[in-house]
């Protein structure tokens, strides 16, 4: 299959969320956050995938511009877990980083697609 930089990267951050989430429950006892990071960190992939698949150019661009939407409100979910001290700075500078990577390239597809129209 050819490599799909938003793909791969969403995929694997939605993995990082789901064990962060485990994590939040297992060992904080936080069951309200652990929820809200595993559905909006596992959204962007899922929406990443369904855009492949797109019904036409409007399609895809909708969907991959909901995935920045879920991408942005991942980015707050994990700023409040880190300012509620759930997770050190340390996991919270790495897991940001992947955050920022995601909403960067996001953002350059759909600026490309919509200025290519």
């Amino acid at each position: 299959m050819k490599e799909n930089v938003i793909r791969d990267k969403s995929l694997q951050f939605a993995i990082r969320m789901v064990k962060l989430a485990n994590f939040l429950r297992e060992e904080k006892r936080e069951y309200v956050l652990s929820k809200q990071i595993v559905r909006s960190g596992t959204a962007i992939g899922a929406l990443v995938r369904e855009a492949r698949y797109g019904e036409s150019t409007n399609d895809f661009l909708h969907k991959l511009t909901i995935a920045l939407k879920e991408a942005g409100e991942t980015e707050y979910w994990i700023e409040l877990l880190f300012r509620t001290d759930y997770i050190s700075k340390e996991e919270y500078n790495s897991v940001i980083n992947d955050i920022h990577e995601i909403i960067k390239i996001l953002t350059a597809i759909t600026k490309t697609i919509k200025s290519s129209r």
